[in-house]
Order: C-alpha cells, then sequence, then structure tokens
C-alpha cells in the first residue's frame, strides 16, 4: 500500500495549472482540488498562473505610460478570468477523468434541475 502525499510539490502543481496530470498518490488531492470547498476559487487562480508571462510582458515589456499598459494588463485579465469562468465545468470534468475519477462530480453548491422543473420546461418550451 502506498502513503497519500497531503499536497504536490510546487513544481507538480506547476505542471497541474498546464493540464499536466498529478501522480496516483496525489488523486485524493485532485478530488478536494476540484470538489471541494472553494473549488471555483482555485479553479481561477489555477487558470491565470500559465497567463501570468503574457501579463508580464504587457506590463513590463510594451512601450507607453504605465497607466496604458496597466490598462492593456486588466484588460487581458479580465478576458482570461471570463474564459476560465466559461469554461470551468469542461476543463474539471477533464480533469476529473484525466486522474481516473468520474467526470460528473460537481462542486458544492452546484444546483441541478430537478424532473418537476424539466417537466415544466418542456411544457412551457415544445421543440
Amino acid at each position: 500500500m502506498t502513503c497519500q502525499r497531503r499536497r504536490p510539490t510546487f513544481p507538480e502543481w506547476l505542471g497541474y495549472t498546464v493540464g499536466r496530470p498529478m501522480p496516483e498518490d496525489l488523486r485524493g488531492w485532485v478530488l478536494h482540488d476540484l470538489t471541494g470547498k472553494h473549488a471555483y476559487t482555485r479553479h481561477l487562480v489555477r487558470g491565470m498562473v500559465p497567463f501570468l508571462p503574457i501579463f508580464a510582458v504587457f506590463l513590463l515589456l510594451f512601450p507607453g505610460p504605465l497607466w496604458l499598459r496597466g490598462a492593456m494588463t486588466l484588460l487581458a485579465l479580465i478576458l482570461a478570468l471570463f474564459y476560465c469562468a466559461a469554461y470551468m465545468a469542461p476543463n474539471r470534468a477533464y480533469r476529473l477523468a484525466q486522474h481516473g475519477l468520474p467526470a460528473d462530480l460537481d462542486a458544492p453548491g452546484v444546483l441541478h434541475a430537478t424532473d418537476l422543473e424539466r417537466v415544466r420546461y418542456a411544457h412551457n418550451h415544445p421543440h
């Protein structure tokens, strides 16, 4: 029986932010990361890590006044956050499946339509 580690190393976590799978002994950590409390916040933070070099280039290497470079960086940050949030569910499903976990697990607080709501919707919006 292998010992379960509690947390990944920084290089493992950095690889995880860009899509690499975690080692087998961190499956429990991955499950908590993707479906535990504050999973949405962790997803957004994890999703911004690959963009940090782009943000740094915008802020530090582009010519022009600081306010213009800051505005450009802020616009890129808002756009990156928007797409990260928009693709949160498919990304979670992919990562869960990548680690051999059920892809249909949700984070806490996700509401699903009940059978009664589905019937009402189908009645009010026929195809």
